[in-house]
């Protein structure tokens, strides 16, 4: 697009700072000051540099953009209608944050297209767009930049370079050199509360420079300042961040500069003034022809580059050409993992023996990882620990964008933030490695990964008390039922080398769920005929074994290394003359989602439910019922070797067959 004159600047400008300020009148919600105050930024960004087409929003090599302050989510809906995507029309520009529009109250990448990715919980945002940058640099070494030559732009607030997840997405992008990432900082000194300064005076310039970006600071309302900014970061050789000194609410005559502007709608008198200000005197949501046919203009400026990529796609090889379409579209076609899962399989019938979990997911990895070279690995400095680094796997570095494994530090949550952008920009698979127990610090990115419908793979290890001498500080005991109250997320538990081999197959197969792979530290037999090519983990819940000797009187469930327990109780069972079953549960998520009569078949009809897990017991009534019985952690665990563990807190075979017992004689 040609150069704009600042008359024509302004009046495209104008147009999102209506939009947005008339949006969150109608209402009577929302965030007006960003929207306001960003406008300028966001039109020169849209206006003359950003790559995308309206036309076609899932364009593979787009430029990304991601609104990481995400409650200025009208800015970005203004742009996406001014700019003409089909998805955001004027009528839902009215119907802003009502119940099924296509403008929620921040940015959902399932509701809207344009979106990149949901964001709200500050801090996401750079955060994801980090993941998105390490995706665009590994495909572009894979696949060569007449394929993959895109950059990544966030809008962030102060919010977001506050909230702790910043510092480990820029430090990780800093150590990687990640070039095609440039954050726009939103540096308007407002919080909710006020200024800023009653609660921050970090130097952002200095601290991003310290984590190896570039940085510098311009007038966020003078747009030959912020192109000539963005050209700079565009040919550095590091991330780069532009401080954008702005005015939240800009134009507005009473509430400009305020936190007043921040959260709440400006009312009629404000807008009034704020109309007068800009010298804008369209109606509500309208848009002047000459404006809004400028801005279409802007939208279709990348249209014959979008053509000019199709047509070098197209002029590929066939297999290449029939790979990155694979990859694009996230297939992991079936028959290329019952093979590869027959081959993990294979080895472990050829040398069944007794594994840690963690030891058999490495094993599963070994086949996985060079069958699937959309697998993009790492892991929180645990990865001796966690076994997520098959042999002969090449680091992804600043020197080799081509490896795939990446070491992200002790940066738990800002791992799983990128995971999801790997996730969002496609072509990947990430998988990544921490403890169990520090599944909370990656919590809020899971969460997000499960709003958002993305295949992320989390390996956890050390899942229990059985990781031992470390105590209780790193033993959880809440972590599985508090994963498992998160919709849409699967959380596996499998119980030896076989079910760890089925549920790394059923994660990769799971398309639009994330996963969580929770593993043991300490050895477990094999207990399942690796022979046998079903894979029964996909119910979720199966019987392992059935009872002996009559109908069932007891039936004991269990989750990963309490099978074994669960095992050894029924052989004592069996010297009582106690018919009994065991039922191994490996996905609590795929066994609910099984109809009714399915989940009751597999139940039975014992008249003695009993759980075994070591963990706490919320979430097993569903399946052994309120007055079931329960052997597991009812409180925190303590430093000693494993075995003592299991014996001090009551989790063994003999516990177990006591339970079943006494509610046997309790009928």
């Amino acid at each position: 697009m040609s150069s704009l004159s600042r008359a024509e600047h302004d009046r495209m400008a104008n147009a999102i700072r209506a939009l947005a300020m008339d949006a969150v009148e109608k209402a009577k919600s929302g965030h007006p000051g960003l929207p306001l105050g960003a406008a300028d930024i966001a039109t020169v960004l849209f206006t003359r540099v950003l790559k995308f087409d309206p036309a076609d929003p899932h364009w593979f090599d787009r430029d990304r953009f991601v609104l990481s302050a995400g409650h200025g989510s009208m800015l970005l809906y203004a742009l996406l209608y001014l700019t003409g995507f089909a998805s955001v029309s004027i009528e839902q520009i009215q119907r802003f944050r009502q119940l099924g529009s296509l403008t929620p109250g921040h940015p959902e990448v399932e509701a809207t297209e344009g979106v990149e990715t949901t964001t709200g919980p500050l801090g996401q945002g750079i955060a994801t767009a980090v993941g998105m940058a390490i995706a665009e640099r590994h495909l572009a070494a894979a696949y060569g930049a007449g394929i993959v030559d895109h950059h990544t732009y966030v809008l962030a607030s102060d919010g977001d370079l506050m909230e702790g997840i910043s510092q480990e997405a820029i430090a990780l992008a800093g150590h990687l050199k990640l070039s095609r990432l440039i954050v726009l900082y939103d540096d308007n000194h407002i919080s909710i509360d006020g200024p800023t300064s009653l609660s921050d005076s970090v130097d952002q310039l200095a601290r991003f420079e310290s984590a190896g970006w570039a940085a510098c600071r311009i007038d966020g309302h003078d747009p030959d300042a912020i192109l000539a900014a963005i050209e700079a970061a565009q040919k550095s050789d590091r991330p780069s961040l532009i401080a954008c000194r702005t005015t939240i609410a800009f134009g507005a005559p009473t509430k400009a500069g305020s936190e007043k502007s921040h959260g709440s709608p400006l009312g009629a008198e404000e807008i009034a003034g704020t109309r007068r200000n800009l010298g804008w005197t369209a109606a509500p949501f309208v848009i002047p022809d000459d404006i809004l046919s400028a801005w279409r203009a802007a939208g279709a400026r990348a249209r014959d580059a979008r053509a000019a990529w199709q047509q070098r796609v197209a002029a590929l090889p066939a297999d290449a050409r029939a790979e990155l379409e694979r990859r694009i579209a996230g297939a992991v076609p079936a028959e290329m993992l019952d093979a590869a899962l027959a081959e993990i399989k294979r080895q472990l019938a050829a040398d069944p023996k007794d594994r840690a979990s963690r030891s058999s997911s490495e094993l599963a990895l070994g086949v996985l990882v060079p069958a699937f070279p959309e697998l993009v690995g790492g892991s929180a400095d645990l990865t001796g620990s966690n076994n997520t680094r098959p042999k002969g796997m090449p680091a992804l570095t600043p020197e080799n964008y081509g490896g795939r494994f990446i070491h992200y530090g002790i940066r738990e949550h800002g791992m799983a933030a990128a995971m999801n952008g790997m996730a969002l920009h496609g072509g990947i698979i990430p998988y990544s490695g921490t403890f169990l127990v520090f599944s909370d610090y990656c919590r809020p990115s899971i969460r997000l990964a499960c709003l958002m419908g993305r295949r992320v793979i989390h390996v956890m290890t050390h899942d229990s008390i059985g990781l031992g001498e470390d105590g209780p500080t790193h033993q959880p005991v809440e972590h599985l039922a508090a994963l498992r109250a998160m919709p849409n997320l699967q959380v596996f538990r499998p119980c030896d080398a076989v079910e760890t081999a089925e549920c790394w197959a059923l994660a990769l197969a799971s398309n639009h769920r994330p996963s969580v792979l929770a593993l043991s530290r300490q050895n477990l037999p094999q207990l399942r005929d690796a022979t046998a090519t079903e894979n029964p983990c996909a119910g979720g819940a199966y019987e392992l074994l059935p009872a002996e000797g009559g109908p069932a009187r007891v039936s004991l469930f269990a989750s990963g290394s309490e099978v074994t327990i669960a095992v050894a109780a029924r052989k004592r069972l069996a010297e009582h003359g106690i018919p009994t079953r065991i039922v191994s549960v490996p996905c609590f998520e795929l066994f609910f989602d099984r109809p009714d009569a399915e989940r009751e078949a597999v139940i039975g009809d014992a008249p003695v439910r009993v759980a075994v897990e070591a963990a706490i017991r919320q979430g097993w009534d569903a399946i052994v019922g309120s007055q079931g019985g329960f052997v597991g952690m009812t409180g925190f665990g303590a430093s000693a070797p494993a075995p003592d563990l299991y014996r001090h807190f009551g989790i063994t075979p003999e516990r177990v067959a006591e339970v079943a017992l006494s509610k046997l004689q309790a009928l």
